[in-house]
């Protein structure tokens, strides 16, 4: 199974920086007893890897150098590769681009770099249908795509709609190996017009396709804005960095989980 990052968009949101928004430290981890600044983007890699993925593809713009010098080939025990995204295209783009590493076999779980959330096993949860999504319920559903059920089937996809009618957002999502090549084929049936997943959904649900929706999220801060950012800072910040990040990653403990190659000996596919 794959984990899917996709970290091509510029990151307006939070720049001007001198660098990718998501390898930037939130909170820290203990290391031999030493602490060390913690990257937004490894909450993402340390969920995925929970979530089955042993193989995680990062999509990067081709200025994104420093995801591959900070993660390298490895990160715990999921092998890392990286594919460029040519310019920032959507979503949809940055996706269906990981279908040069994806073997025609291998389930897929995209989640997105930028958010720090909980539960963090959460997306074990996801059921191996052709297309999952994670839920996380938010006070303010029109700044996300919010998701709308009918029982746990979805129905729609409110993508940044103002008054949304579903106060449930879409933090992450599975895809099965048929699901995510029905998708890609859809997608570019389509003249690849989608820049954002929530309205290739919306299509895909009216030709007959058809999405789960998994309420199993508890929190979820997006950490693409200065707001988001404080927020989570101070989450982390709330009982001790150590303390919060511990419950962010489900009662594991800092040592139990290995640090990040720093090497930059990835591939770029």
């Amino acid at each position: 199974m794959w984990g899917l990052v996709p970290a091509a968009p510029r990151g307006g949101r939070i720049q001007p920086l001198a660098f990718s928004k998501e390898p930037p430290p939130v909170g820290s981890r203990g290391d031999d007893g030493n602490a060390r600044p913690y990257a937004i983007s490894e909450y993402l890699v340390e969920r995925l890897i929970l979530g089955g993925p042993d193989k995680i593809c990062f999509v990067i713009l081709p200025g994104k150098s420093d995801f591959l010098k900070y993660f390298g080939v490895h990160y715990d025990s999921a092998q890392l590769a990286y594919v460029v995204q040519p310019e920032p295209l959507g979503l949809c783009d940055a996706l269906f681009r990981a279908s040069t590493v994806v073997g025609r076999d291998d389930d897929v779980i995209v989640g997105l770099p930028d958010t720090v959330w909980l539960a963090a096993a959460a997306l074990s949860a996801l059921p191996g249908a052709d297309l999952s999504f994670l839920l996380f319920p938010v006070g303010h559903p029109e700044f996300f795509d919010a998701v709308v059920l009918d029982g746990d089937r979805v129905t729609e996809i409110q993508v940044k709609k103002p008054n949304a009618t579903s106060t449930w957002i879409w933090g992450a999502f599975r895809m099965s190996a048929r699901g995510f090549r029905e998708l890609q084929a859809f997608w570019t049936k389509r003249d690849r017009c989608d820049e954002y997943f929530g309205t290739l959904v919306n299509a895909y649900l009216a030709a007959g396709g058809r999405g789960t929706g998994l309420k199993a999220g508890e929190s979820y801060v997006d950490v693409g804005t200065i707001d988001g950012y404080r927020t989570a800072m101070a989450l982390l910040a709330d009982t001790g960095a150590e303390d919060a990040r511990s419950r962010l990653c489900a009662g594991a403990s800092a040592e139990a989980i290995p640090a990040a190659s720093m090497t930059n000996d990835g591939v770029i596919a």
